[in-house]
Order: C-alpha cells, then structure tokens, then sequence
C-alpha cells in the first residue's frame, strides 16, 4: 500500500503585534517596542526585531525588558485591530484551501495537497501568499513548507523574518537529524534540559535511542519522540479545531494585599468570562483561578462542577471558593479565571495517536 505526502504549509507573521504597531504609527517603524506592559507594571506580550536584539521577548516583566533596552517604548495591546488583521489574512489563506487550521491570531497551518489554484507546487503557494500579505495587508510573514505539521513549524522559524523554508519528502530525515533538540516544536526547557542529560543533544540522537528507552524516560510522550525524529507526524490539518478553554484575567497598577479588593476584580473578570463564553456559545465544567504573586510566582486552584456552566454569578462564587481556599502566599499582581472540560469537547478516533508507518512517496514539492 501506497500514499502521497501532504503538502503543508505554516504560515506565521513576522513579530505580529509589534508589527502592527509600527505600520499603524510610522514614528515607530525601525525603533524598539514592546506591546503589552510598561517599565513599571506588566509582561511583554510581545516584542519587535529591533527590541529583541537587546534580548527582548515575551513573556519578560517590563522592569526587566527596560534595563535589556533602555530605548524601548512600550504601547498598550489592541486586540480589535489585531483581530481585523488576522481576519483579512485568513481571507486570502481560503482563497488557496479550505482546510486551514488557525494556531493563534499571527498563525496558521494550511494543507494545499489539493488547493483551488490547481497549483501543485506548496512553495510557489507560500511564495505567492507571502505576497499578498505583504501587498494587501502591509506586512511581512514566514512559511515553513513540509510534509506534515510537525516539519513545516520548524521550518517556519528557520528563515525568519520575512522568508520561507521548504523541507522536501527526501529531505526530511536529514534535515531533523542536525536539528539541536531545543528547536523541535513541542519540546520544552524542561524536557530539553533532561534529554541533554541522558546525552539527547539533536535529532540524530534522539533516533539512535530505542523505543522502549524513550518510553521509560519520557512515559506516553516516548512514543512521540520516537516518531517525530524520523518525520512520522498524521495529525491532519483541522479547520474547526475546539476550543479546549476559555479566560480572562487582569493585571493590576498595584499589587492588592487583600482578598476583599480581589473579589471586587474577580467580579468583572467573571462578568467577561461569561461574555466570551456566550459569544462562543459554550459552557464548562472546570473552573480555574489563576494567581500570579508579586514576584512572579504562578499558582492555580481548580474545581470540577457536576454540571456545565456558563453563568458569571456561579463562576464568581466558584472563584470565591478558590481564592479562599487556603491562604495567599505574597501580595498579588495578576488574577484570571479559565473554564475547561467544555461542552464541545469529543474525543474521536482521529485525534487519538495511531501506531503506523508512513509509506511516502516522491512528488513535486
């Protein structure tokens, strides 16, 4: 039996908000600037090219991100207009294929094994949308060209910005060998750290361990491992991917010491939860309340109704229940409060890991 490669393509715009920034506000353009934060309160959500030479990114506290880049301007996240922009590019990604399968609002995996230009070449395709963006949009995004979603991620980031790398069938192997472990797509620090441990440095290391080696180390992940360093991924491209959560969260201008002031916050935070929630129009039964302390330090208290919810009153009380559960560990900068366990949740055959071999065949890439 015999079966052709998908030919997949990862879209992912290049410092998105950042960029959407500089083109609105031409002051910008060329300057470093961070989105989200300030120097005195926030996290960096994101950062451009000219911020992230001094070691700017996400994720970083504002105070940190202005000492790296005492130049940096920072400006508040509009999500309306990044919201407008993405739906303009997706417009033109269904122009190409309906089989789109949105990752965040900056990017996305697109299957053209079979498109509606009748192109048969996936890089002119990404080649061709990379344009368009640039021309109808006014800004400039990467593409990563492969045979499954697992590759063509990795290869998104490897011409970045601005450019495009294309992984053929034959090539695919090879080019995962080299790879330091850190940069496959799903492997994280903490399993990075580990792998170096056990002497895991690139791909090319993680194919000589067997399979029940990486079972014992890594448990059901192992399975995993072993498949992606020989360039075995079958998840399909999905156009309605679920929704598997749902939240909202603030940061506050002053650290609050007293819980009586958290309800006051978790209130509203509730009343935009129950917002998104009906807008989507699902419900939950896991409610999570996020805390993250003063010093940046993280904690979450969860609880599981019998039933799904979908009401800011008894998701309040649920939070509540949470926030007193046991005592506040340091003054608190941030709460948020997510549902999970939704009611648009159904495990199918096909989302389940296959053990298989691909048969892969040549073709025009």
């Amino acid at each position: 039996m015999s079966e052709h490669y998908r030919k997949i393509i990862h879209v992912d715009m290049d410092a998105f908000y950042a960029s959407v920034e500089q083109m609105d506000n031409p002051e910008l353009k060329g300057k470093p600037l961070a989105v989200g934060g300030s120097e005195v309160r926030g996290v960096v959500s994101a950062a451009s090219y000219e911020a992230r030479k001094f070691g700017v990114r996400s994720a970083i506290s504002g105070i940190q991100a202005k000492k790296l880049c005492p130049d940096l301007i920072f400006v508040r996240p509009r999500f309306d207009r990044y919201k407008e922009i993405s739906k303009k590019i997706r417009k033109i990604f269904h122009d190409y294929t309906d089989l789109v399968e949105p990752l965040s609002l900056d990017e996305a995996y697109l299957d053209v094994t079979e498109n509606k230009k009748g192109n048969p070449s996936a890089t002119l395709i990404a080649q061709e949308i990379r344009k368009r963006i640039f021309e109808e949009v006014g800004l400039t995004a990467s593409a990563g060209i492969s045979v499954n979603k697992f590759v063509a991620k990795i290869a998104s980031d490897y011409n970045k910005p601005n450019g495009q790398k294309t992984v053929n069938p034959d090539e695919v192997e090879a080019f995962l060998e080299k790879l330091d472990i850190k940069k496959f797509y799903g492997v994280g620090k903490v399993t990075a750290e580990k792998m170096y441990q056990l002497g895991i440095f690139t791909g090319y290391d993680l194919k000589q361990k067997t399979l029940e080696y990486l079972e014992k180390n890594f448990g059901n992940s192992g399975f995993h491992y072993y498949q992606i360093c020989r360039g075995i991924h079958n998840s399909a491209v999905k156009p309605n991917r679920k929704i598997k959560s749902v939240g909202a969260e603030r940061t506050f201008g002053e650290n609050l010491s007293s819980e009586i002031f958290m309800e006051e916050r978790l209130q509203s935070i509730a009343k935009e939860l129950e917002k998104r929630l009906q807008k989507s129009k699902i419900s939950g039964k896991t409610i999570t309340l996020k805390i993250k302390y003063s010093d940046f330090t993280l904690q979450t208290r969860s609880k599981t109704l019998p039933y799904f919810v979908s009401d800011k009153n008894i998701i309040l009380d649920v939070a509540k229940d949470l926030l007193y559960q046991e005592r506040l560990r340091n003054s608190v900068r941030l709460l948020g409060i997510s549902i999970h366990n939704l009611n648009n949740e159904e495990k199918t055959k096909t989302d389940l890991p296959q053990k298989s071999v691909s048969v892969q065949l040549k073709f025009e890439f």
